[in-house]
């Protein structure tokens, strides 16, 4: 179990809170964003590299967290193959309600990208952006964020 997953199985986890579904490769940067909002606010946070995880689908709204990547590739691919593969269920992608990047300004135009590039395709809007492993401002700054959008859609279904 990566950390991330046990800092969201430690504590209390409110089920009320949008889910955010995340990637991260082996430096973990993205990983500690996601660890760090699952302490600061219960929210759950589940790693797109486990398999389980990747293969499963999403009960409701949930928001992506993804790395871009520019490194060795020939193609203008910029979003892990993990996040495709589980981005390929139309549930999935209809439940989808927001991105967080994560990226490296030394990436140049490629930073940010694969948010960029997925928030035009899906119609879905980047709700934060933050480089490497953020800061502790950052998370605080998602994490408020993402509390108005659980407010919001708490609003949508209370009104139905």
């Amino acid at each position: 179990m990566r950390r991330a997953d046990a800092a969201a199985s430690d504590q209390t986890v409110d089920m009320r809170k949008i889910p955010v579904y995340y990637y991260s490769s082996s430096s973990n940067l993205t990983g500690r964003f996601a660890e760090a909002l699952a302490r600061i606010d219960g929210r759950r946070v589940l790693n797109l590299a486990r398999s389980d995880v990747r293969r499963g689908e999403p009960s409701g709204p949930w928001v992506l967290l993804t790395p871009s990547y520019k490194a060795g590739n020939a193609d203008e691919v910029t979003l892990p193959a993990g996040v495709r593969a589980f981005l390929r269920s139309p549930m999935t992608r209809r439940r989808m309600v927001g991105i967080i990047g994560s990226g490296n300004r030394n990436f140049g135009d490629y930073y940010q990208a694969a948010a960029r590039q997925l928030s035009q395709t899906s119609g879905r809007p980047v709700l934060f952006e933050f480089e490497l492993a953020g800061t502790r401002e950052d998370v605080e700054r998602c994490a408020a964020i993402l509390a108005t959008l659980d407010a919001a859609l708490d609003e949508v279904r209370n009104a139905g």
